[in-house]
């Protein structure tokens, strides 16, 4: 009677077994040293030798010369073991008998010693398919069985195990097989077999089997039968459906050529096959180009057909027409191959964008030189001197500092002028060209409320809007202490939400100004006229005017250049101007603020 190749080329020991070394040495050694389990467990794909192996393990546990890796196969348990007929050794298929009955019957056989050999085997199939209640019913008997009990179960899916089943086993997991010795055992099966073959086509078979060698061993079975004699590329291909690789190279190379009317030829030949096999080979092709890496494609275009590929699987399995898939998928892969030219774009693209925000970052007006004034304590004692009176009048007129102004800075605005009869314009007031710019330093307030509440509350109190012209935003600061602290640590805060609101590359022109005193009486404080200003505080007022230009304040460094008590220190010595520009923290702090005029003080 003949036989199926997956049962006459069945393993008869473990020097047999394909793939498995690890689980074969593990138990071999288990067997030689005595060191032996109640129960095994047995994991891995289908066709992996699960089985195999535990009809192996159970003959060498009962051969009458011992237990040995190596049993003789000569003694009636051995014969009897081999031809699957010995009273000792119970299979059973838990997919069929699943249910607690099964299982009380199976405890009940393991009350009596076996009839003739050494154990008692109790080899269950497929066991994640028994019931939870069977599966309690067995954990007892499973912790501690009978001393001449041995359980060998066999599982394709290990996860559906309690973890009160997996405890109790000694747990075996099944590699899947490589395809080379897959295919090396189905050419030495041939050779036995006295069949003639092509070396590709039992290389379709055995990728076709998936790391399952039984599965490969049926498809090699039908090949037989089908090639008549036989196999080659064509009969296995047209035997199982699948495309011709021949036709797959072909077609690679029409895409690289850029062939149109050699895909859609293609395409008309490939309507007698299933668009998802085709898809299947073509990664299968893509993965041998990478592996080989024989040049014809660069990693980048293999990884860009293979995204092709996967996004039509993904449109296959919403039910979309196969044919229709396929076509896209190639034509897509015709245009992906445009690498050079896309990556150029994006080059390209960026230095255009670079450029801009370049130009906008640094908008086109005229650069003034940095004026740099070097001067003396008694320089500043003598022009304090000779401007009281004017500094007096001037606290007097307004209560805020002078300060210098840009030429496209407009003139102040009177605001208290009342109308009279000589003047009939002045009864109807002008339009302010700064009334929508001053709605947008509104909105800027509210921008910064909205990031923080703190930090929105200080800039509402003490920065007061100017005046916005040519890229340039004015306003007036009164902060100090540890708010101004605040402000300068969320510089960068406020500075992206005026370019978010003025413009990018917006210029920020801060006039620092003293706070006015808090008065609670406002008609005597309009009778009172100011104080009499001391030289001292109009030398200070003057010199606060000369820094209102930027953020800059002055700082005193021990053992520095403009630190004279360090003594004869080499920092000690007076620096030029100039070098004590090239600073870092001043060079930093200058970049930051950009002002227009640097005011340096010499201590003689």
């Amino acid at each position: 009677m003949s036989l199926a190749l997956a049962r006459k080329y069945r393993p008869k020991s473990f020097d047999d077994l394909i793939g498995q070394e690890s689980v074969a040495q593990t138990l071999a050694h288990a067997l030689d040293t005595k060191r032996l389990s109640h129960a095994y467990l047995f994991s891995g794909l289908r066709g992996s030798g699960k089985t195999s192996t535990a009809r192996i393990f159970a003959k060498a546990l009962l051969c009458e010369k011992g237990e040995s890796s190596r049993p003789c196969g000569e003694c009636t348990h051995c014969v009897m073991a081999a031809e699957n007929r010995h009273m000792d050794i119970i299979e059973m298929d838990a997919a069929s008998n699943r249910g607690i009955e099964d299982i009380k019957e199976l405890i009940e056989h393991t009350k009596y010693k076996p009839a003739s050999a050494r154990y008692k085997i109790f080899i269950i199939d497929e066991v994640h398919m028994l019931t939870t209640q069977a599966f309690n019913a067995l954990l007892k008997t499973l912790e501690e069985p009978p001393s001449f009990v041995k359980f060998i179960l066999a599982t394709t899916d290990p996860l559906k195990l309690p973890a009160t089943i997996l405890s109790r086993t000694q747990h075996f997991r099944f590699k899947t097989i490589p395809q080379p010795l897959v295919q090396s055992h189905l050419e030495h099966i041939l050779h036995l077999e006295g069949i003639g073959f092509e070396k590709e086509a039992i290389e379709i078979i055995a990728r076709s089997g998936a790391g399952s060698l039984r599965d490969s061993l049926t498809l090699l079975d039908q090949a037989i039968v089908y090639a008549n004699g036989f196999i080659d590329v064509r009969t296995v291909t047209e035997m199982l459906g699948i495309i011709d690789p021949a036709k797959l190279e072909a077609l690679m190379r029409r895409i690289l050529e850029r062939d149109e009317a050699g895909v859609l030829d293609f395409l008309k030949e490939a309507s007698d096959y299933e668009a998802e096999m085709i898809l299947d080979e073509l990664t299968l092709y893509l993965k041998t180009l990478l592996l080989e890496r024989k040049g014809i494609l660069s990693p980048l275009i293999i990884e860009r057909f293979f995204r092709i590929v996967a996004d039509a699987k993904s449109l296959l399995a919403t039910g979309s027409d196969g044919q229709f898939v396929l076509s896209l998928t190639l034509f897509k892969m015709l245009e992906a191959q445009q690498l050079t030219e896309i990556d150029a774009m994006i080059k390209k693209l960026e230095s255009r964008i670079g450029g801009e925000l370049a130009s906008l970052a640094s908008p086109s007006l005229p650069e003034t030189p940095r004026e740099v004034i070097t001067i003396t304590q008694e320089e500043i004692e003598t022009f304090g001197e000779t401007s009281d009176a004017s500094t007096a009048h001037d606290a007097t007129a307004a209560p805020s500092l002078p300060r210098e102004t840009s030429p496209d800075t407009p003139p102040p605005q009177p605001q208290n002028e009342k109308p009279t009869a000589s003047n009939p314009s002045a009864s109807t007031p002008p339009s302010d060209p700064q009334a929508p710019w001053r709605a947008k330093f509104a909105a800027l307030i509210e921008r910064i409320y909205d990031r923080d509440y703190d930090l929105g509350t200080i800039f509402e109190e003490h920065i007061t809007f100017v005046s916005f012209q040519e890229g340039v935003l004015q306003w007036e600061s009164t902060v100090e202490g540890e708010e101004k602290k605040a402000l300068i640590n969320a510089w960068g805060v406020i500075k992206m939400l005026v370019e978010e609101i003025f413009g990018v590359g917006t210029r920020i022109d801060n006039i620092a100004k003293k706070k006015a005193p808090a008065s609670s009486d406002n008609s005597v404080n309009s009778q009172t006229p100011p104080p009499h200003p001391t030289p001292q505080a109009a030398s200070a007022a003057t010199h606060k005017d000369a820094d209102s230009a930027s953020m800059l304040e002055e700082a005193t460094v021990k053992s520095s250049c403009i630190a004279p008590e360090a003594g004869d220190t080499e920092a000690a010595k007076e620096k030029d101007p100039s070098e004590l520009l090239e600073e870092p923290m001043v060079k930093t702090a200058l970049e930051l603020l950009n002002p227009k005029k640097v005011r340096i003080k010499r201590n003689v």
